[in-house]
């Protein structure tokens, strides 16, 4: 092991993380194999079915924002972060998977998701759980990253983070006048990208809120507190701001509940997303 006295610190570190990267990457691919009750495999191939690729394409991103998560924390030497990287990304892959049965039972809790993906191949289906996956991921890297906390609160932080967007959910559908669940099992992918943009800015808002150095629970959580009440008031105005300024001669909830508009789902998503983001670096 004498070479690698002459390799320079920084290519080393760089190089055993990105190797880490692909370890763990297929770590949770083998989990998600493992605990899904269908062949992903078979799905993506001789079944082309897309829905099945929208919800893994979210998965792989929530666990790459883990990862990422686990990174950008303080530096204790290269054996003391690959271990440490290595174990909160693992945690954080099962929590991922944990976060997909409670978004089928307590966000998507009107239908059968796995029949929806499966059966039905419902993209809109796929969609939002992959933004459940992309917003858990946003979660679990906020409670892990910075100093002073631990396995312990990033527990709490992930589980009161579930418990928000199960809430912010709930808001939703009460906030437009159609029915997201029914929306959506009528495989309607304009109401799941909606909804999904959504989901993703409440992870952001989250990840903005509890990621940094751990001084209190106390303090973490008043901030928690005034961003999620923030981003609930601006998910309402995207919502008037759509309809008003970005297609004012329409109307956002009937392109989406009746005609099915694809575009103006991804356009509501995306704008949710993008205020989301200009939050996160202006509070």
């Amino acid at each position: 092991m004498e070479f690698l006295s002459f390799i320079p610190e920084e290519i080393l570190s760089s190089v055993s993380l990105l190797i880490a990267y692909v370890l763990i990457f297929l770590i949770s691919k083998w989990l998600k194999d493992l605990l899904t009750p269908f062949s992903i495999n078979a799905q993506l191939t001789s079944e082309d079915n897309l829905a099945v690729a929208i919800s893994m394409v979210g998965y792989f991103i929530g666990i790459t924002i883990i990862y990422l998560g686990a990174v950008d924390g303080p530096g204790n030497g290269l054996l003391a972060d690959l271990a440490a990287v290595g174990g909160y990304s693992l945690g954080g892959i099962i929590l991922l998977n944990i976060s997909r049965i409670i978004n089928d039972k307590l966000i998507l809790y009107k239908f059968s998701t796995i029949k929806e993906i499966i059966e039905d191949k419902n993209p809109g289906t796929g969609v939002v759980q992959a933004a459940s996956y992309i917003a858990s991921g946003l979660v679990i890297a906020g409670a892990i990253h910075g100093e002073g906390g631990g396995i312990l609160s990033a527990l709490i932080f992930f589980l009161v983070g579930q418990v928000i967007l199960i809430v912010f959910a709930l808001i939703y559908e009460k906030m437009t006048p159609y029915s997201i669940h029914d929306e959506i099992e009528k495989d309607n992918t304009a109401a799941g990208l909606g909804f999904s943009g959504g989901i993703v800015a409440i992870g952001v808002i989250i990840l903005k809120a509890i990621s940094g150095d751990m001084i209190s629970y106390a303090d973490h959580f008043s901030t928690l507190a005034f961003d999620i009440a923030l981003i609930i008031v601006l998910m309402i105005f995207v919502r008037f701001f759509f309809d008003k300024f970005i297609i004012p001669e329409a109307d956002l909830s009937k392109e989406i509940s009746e005609d099915k508009n694809i575009g103006a789902g991804l356009l509501e998503g995306f704008i949710s997303i993008s205020f989301a983001t200009v939050l996160y670096f202006v509070l």
